[in-house]
């Protein structure tokens, strides 16, 4: 079988720090090649994940492009679409499975009965786009997936009508994490992630003075990753705007520190030595990388009973979950009871790539 994946514009496969599409992309490439998928895959030209085959008109990612002007950036997406059907005319494509955000999916459309089968892997917020989602037709031939069975719950008609299930995403983290040795757990909680209001940092930094317990933020505020950044962001961008009035009150430094973002070895070490991963959420979070990243690195979960958060927790034995947002300061304190050993086998099960190849495999035979 030879895939065509589409990984979009926007960032390099895998990312060079964020990038959670691009990194969904490059864990589950090697695992299909190791399948037996011939992989063509469409991305930019500073990816370096090997395949069998790279498609790109832009030399680099155009991540930064999106703050710019919309006149002055509309035909990034369809550039890199136009690239990707003339390569589709070659015939010998067996499935696309594509990754961007609406215009992959009204692409995969418009290519018509006589284009090969395709998949569609939904990422976001199913609440967006609802004039597309909400009247979407893709015929018999495009097929949509999930990456939680919560946020497929809350799609449109018309969209779920073309859904063929949802596939967990997984954490190359996962791979052996029941053999990997125990990490001493130091006395801090960490939350993970860009800082905005759906992923609640407000309310753990206020919960951190309250309830007593060492809080670390870790993650970028808008498209600032460093504290220093801060000072010449732009005061208007939501996410800056939510930081400067809802979380920084909290920030002394002491109890509550922001270390911006976190990459590689540094995140994974943050992580796997905090005694708890606090997911105070607002929204109902699709897929859930940092839950799955938590749990391989053998660090307890605890978090609102939302989104696919009770899909991937087991309460009581890999975290605890509550419906109620100020139970989970003293769900934090009893984190504790949550074995360690516990957390990193059920990733090992759960949440490698190779189980998630797999269940993307049963899908494309599925539907090719």
């Amino acid at each position: 079988m030879k895939v065509l994946v589409n990984a979009g514009p926007w960032l390099p496969v895998p990312p060079h720090g964020y990038g959670g599409i691009e990194n969904v992309v490059a864990t589950l490439v090697p695992e299909l090649r190791r399948l037996g998928v011939q992989v063509v895959l469409a991305t930019v030209g500073d990816s370096d994940l090997p395949v069998d085959e790279r498609l790109a008109v832009f030399g680099t990612g155009q991540f930064g492009s999106l703050q710019r002007p919309y006149n002055q950036v509309c035909g990034i997406v369809p550039a890199h679409q136009n690239a990707l059907v003339r390569r589709l005319s070659e015939g010998d494509i067996d499935l696309i499975h594509d990754h961007v955000e609406a215009a992959g999916l009204a692409t995969l459309a418009a290519l018509g009965p006589d284009a090969p089968p395709a998949l569609h892997t939904l990422h976001w917020d199913l609440a967006k786009h609802p004039e597309l989602y909400g009247t979407f037709d893709g015929g018999s031939r495009v097929r949509v997936n999930g990456v939680s069975a919560d946020q497929l719950s809350h799609a449109p008609p018309a969209l779920r009508a073309h859904a063929v299930g949802h596939v967990h995403l997984a954490s190359p983290l996962a791979t052996g994490a029941d053999r990997r040795p125990p990490v001493a757990k130091q006395g801090y909680v960490v939350v993970l992630g860009r800082i905005n209001a759906g992923k609640g940092q407000d309310l753990a930094a206020r919960l951190a003075h309250e309830a007593g317990f060492d809080l670390v933020l870790a993650g970028p505020v808008g498209p600032c990753h460093r504290p220093p950044d801060l000072a010449a962001a732009d005061p208007q961008n939501p996410d800056v705007r939510f930081w400067h009035d809802r979380v920084a009150p909290h920030v002394d430094g002491d109890r509550v520190r922001w270390v911006g973002t976190v990459t590689g070895r540094d995140r994974d070490d943050l992580v796997a030595g905090a005694r708890a991963a606090l997911f105070p959420l607002r929204w109902n979070e699709p897929g859930g990388t940092a839950v799955v990243e938590s749990l391989a690195l053998g660090t307890p979960v605890v978090g609102t009973a939302r989104g696919c958060l009770p899909e991937l927790v087991d309460h009581g034995r890999t975290g605890l979950l509550t419906t109620d947002e100020q139970a989970l300061g003293d769900l934090v304190q009893q984190a504790v009871s949550i074995a360690e050993g516990e957390c990193r086998a059920e990733a090992a099960r759960r949440f490698t790539p190779a189980v998630m190849a797999a269940a993307y495999l049963e899908l494309y035979k599925g539907i090719s």
